[in-house]
């Protein structure tokens, strides 16, 4: 596969890019394909790897060297079907990122895409702040903070009992380095059991039965976490790869859809 123009095309926002072509069973939690974050002696790098059983194609459909930001296509044949798998490429603060982009969303360019993974909470508190098109994407505006995957919305009639309010507490979504919130509280939810084959949890029911057709699963690294709870912060949010913001007053947590894309299976990178 000739690279070179994808190689000015990531270069024009001021990124390096390495694709490879390498075994499929050498990654086995990637089907066909992975997209990733790669480091060498010059620094860090977007790796794409492709399996060698079938030919895919790689296209970008949109760059916005300003923003350091660029939309990648996957096109991967299916049978007789095409797939078409798409990766918001860019640099968030401090880091080079990859997030996939949910296929329902339709997008062809470094704005839609950026929309398409707001969750409607923050979509319907642009609209109510009335929001310009210039300020929607900035990480802090009247309807939102956002560090990474992560959007903060101010609930300032929110009241929480005191002691329910827990302190230094992880906000996380699949294997990614977490988040740490100040001061946390939950309402309502269920337990889930997560580790690095199941990034998405497994109920009570689901873990017991895994546990009882294959008992070696037992002694993988699970944890225990809580899933579609209402989650509130307040206080200075920290991640090492992310500037600490600090917020005044309880604000509602919401993560991107990220997670609704069927090409996240494909990504490699975790924030």
């Amino acid at each position: 596969m000739d690279t070179t123009l994808l190689e000015k095309q990531f270069a024009r926002m001021g990124a390096r890019l390495k694709v490879h072509v390498r075994p499929t069973n050498r990654h086995p939690r990637f089907p066909g394909f992975a997209v990733d974050i790669g480091q060498d002696g010059h620094g860090p790098f977007f790796d794409i790897r492709l399996g060698e059983d079938a030919k895919r194609e790689l296209e970008v459909l949109d760059i916005q060297p300003g923003q350091r930001h660029l939309l990648l296509l996957v096109r991967e044949p299916d049978g007789r079907r095409e797939r078409k798998h798409k990766f918001l490429c860019g640099h968030d603060e401090r880091d080079w990122f990859a997030a996939a982009v949910p296929e329902a969303s339709g997008v062809a360019t470094v704005r839609t895409a950026m929309e398409a993974l707001k969750p409607p909470e923050v979509l319907a508190a642009q609209t109510r702040k009335g929001l310009k098109a210039r300020h929607r994407n900035r990480r802090h505006n009247k309807a939102f903070i956002r560090q990474g995957e992560w959007f903060f919305i101010p609930e300032p009639d929110l009241v929480v009992d005191p002691k329910l309010v827990l302190t230094k507490e992880p906000l996380s979504r699949g294997l990614g380095k977490p988040h740490w919130a100040e001061f946390l509280y939950r309402s309502g939810g269920e337990n889930v059991y997560v580790c690095f084959e199941f990034p998405q949890g497994l109920t009570e029911p689901a873990y017991r039965r895994l546990i009882a057709e294959n008992p070696a699963k037992r002694r993988l690294p699970w944890r225990v976490m809580r899933r579609d709870a209402g989650v509130y912060v307040s206080g200075k949010i920290r991640h090492p790869d992310h500037k600490t913001v600090k917020l005044n007053g309880w604000h509602r947590v919401v993560p991107n859809t990220e997670s609704q894309a069927v090409a996240m299976r494909h990504l490699a990178f975790l924030d």
